[in-house]
């Protein structure tokens, strides 16, 4: 099994068992803060639900109908769970601005103290542990999953924050205001979540630095005069570059695959951690104006 599959099954499993405290106690206290964080904890189990699935349907070998796989599944997990934190802060809000106009004491505050603890040190060794997997795989999925569970993180400790408050000063509306500071926090996180995942999607090109060293790659060998036509691209685990390589006029069919073939390894070592699939077509001279030119009409 796939360390990001591991992954998502430990995800999984910490955000179930954090839904069940958190919704316990956020019910039984009347808190806002605590039931917004039970909220964002069952989307959680959602999403890494989801996740799950995204990343065992990407695995799924090419076939009849998708010639490519299923790499772009990972980027459409990211995009979805970017937008289910958007939704669900956006609920939040609307709980917290409710509170305001009418507000309610809260009970059993010592009780979700205890659970608000317990789950901010739960949830720092899960995004310990899922940095670790999205450092070592650079997977997208793995790396939303770990943003998503570091904001918890930071709205655990806001929730935290207020009980305490409220504990010391009774004012209810603390509730609220955390409530309202944790939403827009959720809105603010989501947003690069879904704009990696969406440019992925839309087939942006690698990374300016992983640019250059494919490029390098390239031009280091001496049978290659030049290249065009370079293009790049991500789905998931997977990476696609294609080239147009121009070889000496003098040099034979097997001589030019052989360089072609080193060039395709070189690659494939610049991403260790990625499946690359490259596509090298050999020019006997520089075509690209005449593609250009043929593209056109």
């Amino acid at each position: 099994m796939r360390l990001e599959k591991k992954a998502t099954i430990v995800s999984t499993s910490v955000a179930g068992l954090l839904v069940i405290m958190k919704m316990t106690v956020g019910i039984l206290s009347g808190s806002i803060a605590v039931l917004a964080s039970a909220i964002d904890s069952f989307l959680d189990l959602i999403v890494s639900l989801f996740n799950f699935f995204a990343l065992n349907t990407a695995e799924d070998a090419p076939d009849d109908d998708f010639n490519y796989g299923k790499g772009k599944m990972e980027p459409l997990a990211a995009v979805i769970e970017g937008t289910v934190i958007s939704l669900s802060a956006l609920f939040i809000l609307y709980e917290a601005l409710h509170k305001i106009i009418d507000p309610k004491k809260m009970e059993y505050i010592s009780e979700s103290i205890i659970v608000m603890l317990a789950s901010i040190v739960i949830t720092t060794f899960l995004v310990m542990f899922l940095n670790h997997v999205a450092k070592k795989t650079k997977n997208l999925v793995i790396k939303a999953d770990a943003l998503h569970y570091k904001t918890d993180i930071f709205s655990n400790g806001a929730v935290l924050v207020a009980l305490a408050l409220v504990t010391l000063t009774d004012i209810q509306l603390i509730d609220a205001v955390i409530g309202l500071g944790i939403a827009v926090y959720m809105i603010y996180s989501s947003i690069p979540i879904i704009r990696e995942g969406i440019l992925m999607l839309l087939d942006v090109s690698l990374p300016d630095e992983d640019v250059i060293k494919i490029k390098k790659s390239i031009t280091r060998h001496d049978d290659v005069t030049d290249y065009h036509f370079l293009a790049t691209r991500e789905a998931g685990s997977h990476i696609f570059i294609s080239v147009h390589v121009v070889f000496n006029l003098d040099i034979s069919l097997y001589d030019a695959h052989s360089v072609t073939d080193k060039i395709e390894d070189e690659w494939k070592k610049l991403f260790p951690d990625k499946k690359v699939h490259p596509l090298i077509h050999m020019d006997p001279y520089d075509d690209s104006d005449i593609n250009t030119l043929e593209d056109k009409h």
